[in-house]
């Protein structure tokens, strides 16, 4: 029996999305016979951070996992309650007068799948109510048979989170909590203080343990009530803004790019105290209420790993769960994971062992010919014990890319599409920062440690809960902080992920060969990607991302890559094929300039919102008259000639908005013979 799940909006990616927040986090995951074959984010694939598009090629990826189309998948699972989808078909209909009639919930869906694949689902569509799906996302994979499962998150279904019990094949739901009530929409509104905006809440966790939450605690105590029985009562944001007016801090608001001040740390402090205040006292109620001895989180604001590692440490549950995509992304999971019940109740699937689900970049024969279309800027070597020389590099100061294997689901990489570096110089931090990152300088990184070794370096409570996700900040023991510099936040904590050697064998013997060089067996472990982008998933990606930051080396499969001497105006780009992705498109339009002159405005437009890309790039005239005549067939000395662009200033000029477009990903270049990735090819195949 195959189960495909998905979460996602209607539109495609080459549709214009610029209104509102439609959804985000698209993704699809596929179920064969109770067991999890494939689970991707569309970002990954589209290249579009968070998109809340609809996930067609994260759909394709995973029917290509097993060779099937549509027509083989039993069910299609979304986690969102049928009578809400109801509504948006009902919406949709009036915003189209083009629509004959309106649709209901699986009319809605199933022409979201007759339009890319042909095929009428509607019969197959099952629905799965939003905090249910977080629920059975944590529950499932998690190997206990009764838990205490919460889940909070911004918003679905009108709801803002859950209060279930799970126990076996059955969960059942104790308590709803309304929008009013939403504790990751409170958060998000508050960080605007902050200069930041939704997805951002993160970077304010990091800032939290810089500032002193007593400064603003009398200021935040008045924004919530805590009730009997677990609940608790939220002032309208209306209220929040005023109270914050009157104190004086709506004008000290920080712009993005300003610097922080001591009060902005100190209110993402009060604003963490109080997430974790309210958190901690529906805990306490329900765990007295069920009696229950662990406990299962999800939902967006189950992300929130320092407000994990306080839960942890608290000692309340015997053991606990925190699903890693906790996410919406996540849900399509759970929606997935809940038919599965309800269909072959026997069939509840192993405790989760890694999440190693996504694209796999082939063997050492795929990545050599990848790596040799890009033989013009960048050289490459096989080698036979390529931990041994990646963990050298490492230790004599190098910062690397490292692919290698199956892509991870969720928001973390875990050692798969990671940059990595030494742990212990405090400047790496700074250093990789200004490599890749251009992010703010507080931010921690986290530690990759040998599972085995985990309490030799850090202070773990007792128990077998699993830190291979990195989703809990936990505190490194006082003895090893000065060592382990460059992942040791300024509270003394990290945001540890174990590695074990039964489910990466390839990174835990990296590892260890750093262990034997150094005494250590930590790796520093960051995203591999820029400020801009998803993490890398293919090969060529991952060379992209190389060629356009600072990192030093890049480790694919068993190959070492380095870079040749080079920028874009040399000889050897002049062959590489530049293209738009499908969510660009150029713009020309009259408007207004300095002074109150009108002219020609030459822009790079996006079809999403502001969410989730940079809308606009404005462009030079000779740059628009360049990728006039891009078609992804033509290379760069080609287009350049046709446009007439020869004087050397002026192919100078081009070329260099050609880099700043290819570093922010609004530009895609290749090798003149490199075509479409392999992963597309695979995908159009299927």
């Amino acid at each position: 029996m195959y189960i495909l799940g998905f979460h996602g909006g209607r539109k495609r990616e080459d549709e214009d999305n610029r209104v509102g927040f439609e959804l985000h986090d698209s993704a699809a995951i596929l179920i064969e016979d109770g067991e999890t074959v494939a689970a991707i984010e569309e970002e990954r694939l589209s290249r579009i951070k968070h998109t809340n598009n609809f996930p067609l090629q994260a759909i394709k990826y995973c029917l290509g996992q097993r060779k099937i189309n549509l027509q083989a998948v039993d069910w299609i699972a979304t986690n969102f309650e049928e009578s809400v989808v109801d509504f948006w078909a009902k919406l949709n209909y009036l915003d189209f007068p083009a629509l004959q009639a309106p649709s209901d919930a699986k009319g809605f869906v199933a022409h979201l799948f007759e339009r890319e694949f042909g095929v009428n689902v509607s019969d197959k569509i099952r629905f799965c109510k939003h905090h249910l799906a977080h629920a059975w996302s944590a529950f499932s994979p998690s190997g206990f048979d009764r838990a205490l499962i919460l889940v909070l998150d911004g918003e679905g279904d009108n709801r803002s989170g859950m209060v279930l019990v799970g126990e076996g094949e059955k969960i059942t739901k104790l308590r709803e909590y309304s929008i009013d009530q939403s504790l990751g929409e409170f958060y998000t509104q508050v960080i605007k203080l902050l200069g930041y905006k939704r997805f951002d809440e993160y970077k304010v966790m990091g800032l939290a343990p810089y500032g002193n939450p007593n400064t603003y605690a009398k200021l935040f105590e008045r924004f919530y009530t805590l009730l009997p029985d677990g609940g608790y009562f939220l002032e309208s944001p209306i209220n929040w803004f005023g109270w914050f007016d009157q104190a004086g801090l709506l004008n000290q608001s920080r712009r993005k790019g300003e610097p922080f001040t001591q009060s902005h740390k100190d209110i993402a402090a009060a604003l963490q105290t109080t997430l974790e205040k309210i958190v901690f006292h529906i805990l306490e109620h329900y765990r007295e209420a069920t009696g229950m001895k662990r406990l299962c989180l999800s939902g967006g604001v189950a992300h929130n790993c320092t407000m994990n590692g306080k839960i942890l440490y608290a000692k309340m549950f015997d053991d606990m769960f925190v699903q890693p995509a906790a996410h919406d992304a996540g849900g399509a999971w759970g929606a997935a994971l809940q038919v599965l019940n309800e269909e072959k109740p026997a069939a509840r699937p192993p405790k989760m062992q890694h999440l190693y689900l996504g694209t796999d970049i082939g063997n050492d024969s795929v990545i050599g010919s990848t790596l040799a279309r890009w033989k013009g800027v960048i050289a490459y070597e096989w080698h036979d014990n390529i931990n041994e020389k990646a963990a050298q590099l490492m230790a004599d100061g190098a910062v690397l890319g490292w692919v290698q294997g199956r892509s991870e689901f969720g928001p973390r990489a875990l050692g798969n599409r990671s940059i990595l570096a030494d742990p212990r110089p405090p400047g790496n931090k700074l250093l990789i920062n200004q490599m890749v990152k251009k992010r703010e300088e507080y931010r921690p990184f986290a530690p990759s440690i040998l599972a085995e070794r985990l309490r030799d370096f850090f202070d773990v409570p007792p128990g077998d809960t699993d830190l291979s996700s990195m989703i809990y900040v936990v505190y490194v023991r006082e003895d090893k902080r000065e060592q382990l510099g460059a992942i040791t936040h300024v509270d003394g904590t990290a945001r540890v992920q174990t590695v074990s050697r039964q489910t990466n064998p390839k990174y835990w013997d990296l590892i260890r060969e750093f262990e034997k060089l150094t005494g250590v067996p930590i790796l520093l472990n960051t995203s591999f990607n820029n400020n801009v982008e998803p993490i890398v998933d293919s090969v060529e990606e991952a060379i992209t991302c190389f060629l356009t930051t600072g990192i030093n080396y890049l480790v694919v499969g068993n190959y070492l890559a380095s870079k040749k001497e080079f920028d874009l105006s040399t000889a050897a780009y002049r062959p590489f094929v530049p293209s738009l992705p499908p969510s660009r498109r150029l713009v020309k339009r009259r408007g207004l300039v300095a002074g109150g002159r009108s002219e020609i405005i030459y822009e790079l437009d996006s079809t999403m919102s502001y969410f989730f890309s940079q809308p606009l790039i404005e462009l030079s005239p000779a740059a628009f008259a360049f990728l006039e005549r891009v078609d992804g067939k033509r290379s760069i000395g080609e287009i350049l000639g046709d446009a007439g662009i020869i004087e050397e200033d002026a192919v100078k000029h081009v070329l260099q908005q050609v880099a700043d477009m290819w570093t922010k990903r609004a530009l895609v270049l290749r090798p003149v013979k490199a075509g479409l990735p392999d992963y597309v090819k695979k995908m159009i195949r299927t």
